[in-house]
């Protein structure tokens, strides 16, 4: 009984206390770093404010330290890349994690202008693009429009299929993972697809014949994009593919509900996307 009146008394939840602690944690450690310790101490104590503000969602101090941590390296000729870039990839994160895509967006125009100069500059900014290109991607809540025409010659509009659950398959017959991955979304299809499941391919693909040959090897019955430029493909540039397997699962209001699911997780985030689409009819 008297533990029982003890947990019913408490109106802090475990969240609650969590967020107080990380909070407390946090403000400790800011009053630390402004007695100027030693590097490697303020770098230790930076590290763990990050690890806080990331749980606290506080984007905005969590890339006010990143970018601290980027200006004070060197620019140009005497810029690290593996420091460099790893840093950026991180803070880039952050800022469309918060402040938002065209903040992340400007930064990248920063970081061009700040490898001038460096003897790899050229391969640097190519980099630097293609980072810019995966920040174009897609996120769980965004609404995915997508239209082509699919190899077989009719015309595939995502925004027609509403109501259904659709997945949106990133891939190549060269790509391993992809190939390997290819039977379970194949199970998923054939199990679902009855009850409002389709899949449509974007083939990275630059050989159209290869292409054919698998997709009637393999019996694959749903509509493939195919414009036989690699990863210079229309549709890959637009929601900013830069690796493969990519995949984008659709509900029936056509919002992503998921992305990059694999094996058992695939056939349940998909049954749970009908039973949700089916109730919203």
């Amino acid at each position: 009984m008297g533990m029982l009146g003890v947990q019913g008394a408490s109106a802090e939840s475990a969240a609650d206390i969590v967020t107080r602690f990380e909070k407390e944690k946090s403000a400790a450690l800011e009053a630390y770093l402004k007695q100027d310790p030693r590097p490697q101490d303020a770098a230790e104590a930076q590290d763990a404010l990050l690890f806080s503000y990331e749980k606290l969602k506080d984007f905005d101090k969590m890339g006010a330290i990143l970018e601290s941590r980027l200006a004070a390296m060197p620019k140009g000729a005497d810029l690290p890349p593996q420091e460099y870039f790893g840093g950026l990839q991180v803070l880039l994160q952050v800022l469309r994690a918060g402040p938002g895509r065209e903040a992340a967006l400007a930064r990248v125009e920063q970081a061009k202008r700040e490898v001038e100069g460096h003897p790899q500059a050229t391969e640097m900014k190519e980099f630097i693009q293609q980072i810019a290109a995966e920040l174009n991607q897609p996120e769980v809540g965004d609404e995915m429009k997508l239209a082509f025409t699919c190899l077989d010659g009719h015309e595939v509009d995502l925004e027609k299929l509403r109501g259904k659950v659709v997945l949106v398959d990133f891939w190549a017959t060269w790509c391993g993972p992809c190939v390997a991955e290819m039977p379970n979304v194949h199970a998923t299809y054939e199990a679902l697809h009855d009850q409002g499941f389709e899949v449509i391919g974007i083939s990275l693909d630059e050989d159209e014949a290869a292409l054919k040959s698998f997709i009637q090897e393999n019996k694959i019955p749903w509509p493939q994009s195919f414009s036989g430029k690699g990863w210079e493909s229309p549709l890959a540039q637009k929601f900013g593919i830069g690796s493969i397997p990519a995949t984008f699962l659709v509900g029936g209001d056509g919002k992503i509900v998921g992305k990059d699911l694999r094996g058992t997780a695939l056939k349940e985030a998909v049954t749970a996307a009908l039973k949700k689409a089916e109730k919203g009819k």
